[in-house]
């Protein structure tokens, strides 16, 4: 399986390092993703849009899309192959994740959200984060709620402010844009670290707004890791067996 890897806000790829090596002895292919306007070196990030990120993934997941179709050819040119690619999304990379499967939906096996939900249509990721010239730093720990810092031990804290990058300010902002009823059908993992399971069952059965799309989702798993916002630096090892166990089911 093709796993592409989906950082979430201040991330690039290499924070993916643990489920990484994880899921390579598990025997998948794994593609840690560094976004636009995320690497060290970017100084235009107050420029890079929601659409640019979308866009960085879908040709990540055409080009793997090929690779399989090559692959796969057998003489039976009506045979449709089995998606053999998967997503996996950290926090804001959840809603990007989400425009991906509207944009490809027939290319994925399934998507495994890690303490994310995908957003409805029109809805932004997140525009209550301190803005500067365009680009959001990691903010004070003050601004964050206390279950997103359960398991982030002072090393830990430190350590993600050394490497943090600022987060175009645009991803936050910008609301989504879905159009394909058929992303409904991608079968999707959501790893419920923060909130439990049975309060995303809740805010599907009440209505939430944020929650709209996962209530509309055919194939959904909801599964507990318990600790904070960051399970990739708290619960590296609980994490990759989670997101490997789902995808064993695609």
């Amino acid at each position: 399986m093709h796993v592409i890897l989906i950082p979430g806000f201040w991330l690039d790829g290499d924070s993916w390092a643990p489920i990484t090596r994880a899921l390579r002895d598990a025997g998948h292919t794994a593609h840690p993703l560094t976004l636009p306007g995320l690497r060290r070196r970017d100084t235009h990030r107050a420029e890079v849009t929601l659409a640019d990120h979308v866009a960085a993934v879908v040709a990540v997941v055409d080009a793997l899309t090929h690779v399989e179709a090559d692959g796969s050819e057998n003489g039976d040119e009506k045979e449709e192959p089995t998606p053999r690619i998967a997503l996996v999304a950290h926090s804001g990379g959840g809603p990007i994740a989400h425009a991906v499967a509207d944009a490809r939906p027939t290319c994925l096996a399934r998507i495994v959200h890690v303490d994310t939900v995908p957003l409805p249509n029109g809805m932004p990721i997140n525009t209550e984060l301190p803005t500067v010239n365009g680009e959001i730093p990691l903010p004070d720990w003050s601004v964050f709620d206390d279950e997103d810092l359960v398991d982030l031990t002072d090393e830990l804290r430190e350590w993600f402010r050394e490497i943090a990058i600022p987060q175009p300010a645009l991803i936050a902002s910008t609301p989504q844009s879905l159009s394909t009823p058929a992303r409904f059908s991608v079968p999707a993992t959501v790893i419920c670290c923060e909130f439990e399971a049975d309060q995303v069952r809740e805010w599907m059965s009440k209505g939430a707004p944020f929650a709209t799309e996962l209530a509309q989702l055919t194939d959904l798993e909801l599964v507990d890791l318990p600790t904070g916002h960051w399970p990739q630096f708290t619960k590296p090892a609980e994490l990759a067996d989670a997101i490997i166990t789902a995808l064993h089911r695609a």
